[in-house]
């Protein structure tokens, strides 16, 4: 069963690369009494996901905080250290939050798991968007198509929120 809207974020442990090395970062703390923007992709350092998602979120970040958008969170079916490397890459580092789901049990237990063994990646996240508030899903964008980033780019969600 997929999350949907008015659904309340499953409580689990992920991973975040941070200057003192990884650290374990529960979906409570990281959503509890925030407006959280969460975003998704399928994988980091990929092409749309690289090119087009997290660009966008990047440049229109002070545009969506301006909303009273606590935090903006990209996740993705990666370990820490390769989330770390894509936020430092892309010059995102401080700026956008970058989440491991290094097992997928997050993806998984919202629904949004794809298996995209065809192109070579196993099992990762659906291209996604959300927007959640202490917790609770109030908007939900998913992309019918891993190389689209459109209903889940930061132009959609900035007329959401």
């Amino acid at each position: 069963m997929t999350i949907a809207v008015g659904d309340r974020l499953p409580d689990l442990k992920l991973k975040e690369r941070t200057a003192d090395g990884p650290v374990d970062v529960s979906t409570g703390d990281l959503f509890s009494g925030k407006r959280v923007v969460l975003f998704a992709v399928p994988g980091a350092f990929t092409p749309t996901c690289s090119l087009n998602h997290l660009p966008g979120y990047l440049e229109n970040r002070d545009a969506i905080l301006a909303k009273g958008v606590d935090d903006i969170i990209v996740v993705a079916v990666n370990d820490h250290h390769v989330m770390g490397a894509w936020a430092n890459s892309t010059g995102a580092a401080g700026k956008l939050r970058f989440i491991a789901d290094w097992d997928a049990a997050f993806t998984k237990a919202l629904g949004l798991d794809a298996d995209l063994s065809a192109g070579g990646l196993g099992v990762r996240s659906k291209r996604y968007s959300m927007l959640v508030e202490d917790g609770v899903v109030k908007t939900l964008n998913v992309e019918e198509s891993p190389g689209q980033a459109t209903v889940s780019a930061a132009a959609a969600m900035i007329g959401q929120l």
